[in-house]
């Protein structure tokens, strides 16, 4: 919304200016008219708009070119003055002042000019008609009025106009040459018509209807008033109305009627309430609110209200209801973004179903994701799906809130979302170990070369809770380059392949460096342990060292079988304070411990599944 106005009155001399900004102001007919007047401003109060405006006068006799280049420069609206007794002084209008104000005009897209036709109180019959051609020429101009400085006619009127040029321009909505709206507005109007179908069917029904109304003007919409609109988009507009139900079309001509009825600001009403400048883009404060942490060491996340947010947007794309979105349907759901916001590497860091497709969990991990790695990023995205205007929010940072990022931190609001680095050699399973977080088996879906070094999804925890898990894949060799540490990290889990007698030795020195002075848990996880496990050349072995720094003993994984265990186990480690093994009888490592047990568990039913198929198979040939 605009701070001020500036109006400023241009024309040839003795057409009335500086009599016409007296009239308005001491609401009679000066009887001494000076040349020029200085500034005057009106305050927001006794405008109707409620914008503080003020009026700058121009006299060519009293100031110079210079002067006028710096006022045209300040002014957001010009009105040119013309004697409708004179009509000279209009074809000055068009020949003199209208390539003047192009010329020395500051702003990125057209000055609006209102047409004022002063001294009507001198001619029997109105010559709006001279004017037309006028403005069919010059798409800048908003309207034109005819008015009396001395009888007061329109005075008050003519600078209303000026104000409304402002804060409802015609020129970004509406091509007054072909009487169609604009490509820019319509592709703004497509989006708010998209957003407010709520149960995505490509039509508006009653009660959604009453929502956009309800939503952009803070009033319900009367039934029978609803009907008087359908019945006009049915009489004027082809297919604007189907099943009793307003389609894009009718939605669209809507707007074209109340911008030809001269009613912009009910278009503008909808656009600012959705967000929209006058230069019919998104504007800053909407989709970058300022973000103001309560705290420092605190991580965003989305509240109760955002994921509720987003289910709903989840359900209302997924049109076959089959509980996952399809590439069609998601490129649906972004088609109120001005790019693609997720790339392909997105469906290798959540989950999906076997065909590829985001399925909820995912969907709500990848904004989680997206909120933690990104905040500005999460609250740009809840933009544009029109977060804070269809939940009557402030702004987009209604859907976060904040948690502690130090573990065992206590704050009211319990942290949801923990990180742990991956480190280890290359060829130890990294990517298998993140990709079974999604529960994925990569004996049989190698992975592609698309494939994320992250990975994210929700898990319970040992006390009943569930909280998002985020792999980070870390290279050894980069990580040992840098030297700069494990930022961003609750836990760091050591890889090790039990088939490589050389892969130790790495975990090893990743330790020493970089964890054994740090707050940040460890665990340490054997790869491949469906194979024979050989001898590590190193100076200790896995489970020898993890005794002597404290560490719970080795935790063993395959990538044939997806053992939810481990990543339990590294959630509840990561979601409780760095504990040492002289606290065995805590309940922290009761948690732990119950987490290992589950992964023993796993691991005993899949040697004896794989012996009783031996035994079996034994059989079979005897």
């Amino acid at each position: 919304m605009w701070k001020d106005i500036h109006i400023l009155l241009l024309g040839e001399r003795r057409v009335g200016k500086t009599s016409l900004i007296l009239s308005l102001v001491s609401e009679e007919f000066p009887d001494d008219v000076p040349n020029r007047v200085e500034e005057i401003t009106i305050p927001a109060d006794v405008t109707p708009e409620k914008v503080p405006t003020h009026i700058v006068d121009y006299s060519e006799s009293e100031q110079a070119e210079y002067q006028l280049c710096e006022e045209v420069g300040r002014a957001n609206v010009v009105c040119l003055v013309y004697d409708l007794t004179d009509l000279s002084t209009l074809e000055k209008v068009k020949l003199k002042w209208l390539p003047l104000i192009r010329e020395f005009s500051m702003q990125d897209n057209m000055l609006p000019v209102i047409l004022v036709g002063n001294k009507s109180d001198l001619i029997p019959d109105s010559k709006m008609y001279e004017a037309v051609p006028i403005m069919n020429e010059y798409p800048e101009i908003e309207t034109c009025i005819e008015c009396s400085s001395k009888t007061l006619t329109n005075v008050s009127e003519m600078f209303y106009f000026a104000q409304k040029a402002v804060l409802h321009p015609t020129w970004p909505l509406y091509s007054p040459q072909d009487g169609y709206l604009k490509p820019e507005s319509k592709l703004a109007l497509t989006r708010i018509f998209k957003l407010c179908d709520e149960d995505n069917d490509g039509v508006l029904n009653d009660e959604e209807l009453s929502n956009f109304q309800r939503i952009c003007f803070s009033t319900p919409l009367a039934s029978q008033a609803l009907q008087d609109v359908k019945n006009v988009v049915k009489k004027n507009c082809t297919n604007g109305v189907i099943k009793e139900c307003l389609t894009l079309d009718g939605f669209l001509y809507l707007h074209l009627l109340f911008i030809q009825r001269g009613r912009h600001e009910t278009t503008w009403a909808v656009l600012r309430k959705f967000g929209y400048n006058e230069m019919l883009a998104l504007t800053e404060e909407y989709l970058l609110p300022e973000i103001q942490l309560p705290g420092p060491d605190l991580v965003p996340q989305l509240n109760e209200d955002g994921k509720d947010f987003l289910k709903c947007i989840f359900t209302k794309f997924d049109k076959d209801h089959d509980g996952v979105l399809n590439q069609a349907e998601m490129n649906e759901m972004f088609s109120v973004f001005p790019y693609e916001p997720w790339g392909p590497d997105v469906l290798n860091t959540v989950c999906t179903n076997s065909k590829g497709w985001i399925t909820l969990k995912g969907f709500l991990s990848q904004w989680m994701l997206t909120t933690y790695l990104d905040l500005p990023r999460a609250l740009e995205y809840l933009g544009y799906l029109g977060y804070s205007t269809l939940r009557n929010k402030n702004s987009q940072s209604d859907a976060i809130c904040y948690a502690g990022s130090k573990k065992g931190e206590i704050t009211k609001i319990s942290r949801e979302i923990f990180t742990c680095k991956v480190v280890g050699c290359k060829g130890v399973g990294k990517s298998s170990f993140l990709q079974g977080l999604l529960q994925r088996d990569l004996s049989h879906h190698p992975i592609s070369s698309q494939t994320s070094v992250l990975a994210v999804n929700e898990v319970s925890l040992s006390n009943q809770r569930s909280a998002y898990l985020l792999l980070h894949e870390v290279d050894l060799s980069d990580l040992l380059a840098a030297g700069e540490g494990l930022f961003m990290c609750d836990v760091v889990c050591l890889l090790y392949d039990v088939t490589d007698p050389s892969s130790f030795q790495h975990c090893l020195e990743v330790h020493k460096q970089f964890v054994v002075h740090s707050d940040v848990s460890c665990l340490v996880i054997a790869t491949k342990s469906d194979f024979t496990p050989v001898h590590q050349h190193c100076v200790m072995q896995p489970a020898d060292f993890c005794a002597q720094n404290n560490l719970l003993p080795p935790i063993q994984h395959n990538q044939t079988v997806c053992n939810r265990g481990i990543y339990q186990t590294i959630a509840t480690l990561a979601a409780n304070p760095k504990c040492s093994t002289t606290s065995k009888h805590s309940k922290f490592y009761v948690c732990i411990k119950i987490g290992l047990a589950a992964t023993v568990a796993v691991l005993f039913g899949y040697g004896m599944y794989k012996l009783v198929s031996s035994n079996k198979q034994k059989v079979k040939v005897w």
